[in-house]
């Protein structure tokens, strides 16, 4: 049972990690703090209404034939994707006139990318959504940095992307847990 929760877990724990580092400046403390509790609080709600479905299920009950398999081509995709981040970080840093905070569109491009190769291999077509979306948004806060606005990159790329992901997570589980 527990591999068919793994991509939910994987998803609220990256979208905590967008969100608790990106929650920052330009926004209020007070605002920046609020996000950041809301964050924990919804991946904390995933983790635990996660193990009760899995309480409350017999073993193998409702294991789906195209749940997500984490094998070598999982592992070469993520490697890439590793790859493509760090060497992508360190030329956007060396690059004269371009904002740090392309940074962090650029790792937004990159895990939304990852996931077009996942959808097609494990023949999830659902997973597109999380792709365009987080795709979507580290392309608009490339734009947005390359334009003379950096200042909100890190909300639209870093923020909404991560509540994107804990918010889909925290409704694939609900889902999951009633038995659709």
């Amino acid at each position: 049972m527990l591999p068919r929760f793994s991509g939910f877990f994987v998803g609220a724990f990256f979208g905590l990690v967008f969100v608790l580092v990106n929650s920052g400046p330009p926004l209020p403390a007070p605002i920046a703090l609020t996000v950041r509790a809301l964050a924990v609080g919804v991946a904390v709600a995933i983790v635990v209404l996660a193990v009760l479905a899995m309480r409350k299920a017999s073993p193998g009950e409702g294991e789906p034939s195209s749940r997500p398999r984490f094998g070598a081509f999982f592992g070469v995709v993520t490697m890439v994707e590793v790859a493509l981040i760090i060497g992508g970080a360190m030329t956007i840093s060396r690059l004269d006139g371009v904002p740090d905070q392309a940074g962090v569109a650029w790792v937004a491009l990159i895990v939304g990318l990852h996931f077009l190769p996942l959808a097609w291999h494990w023949r999830q077509r659902e997973i597109l959504v999380v792709a365009g979306y987080t795709t979507a948004l580290g392309v608009v806060g490339l734009v947005m940095a390359l334009t003379g606005h950096p200042e909100w990159v890190p909300l639209v790329s870093g923020v909404v992307t991560g509540a994107g992901m804990l918010l889909g997570s925290l409704a694939g589980v609900v889902w999951v847990a009633r038995g659709r």
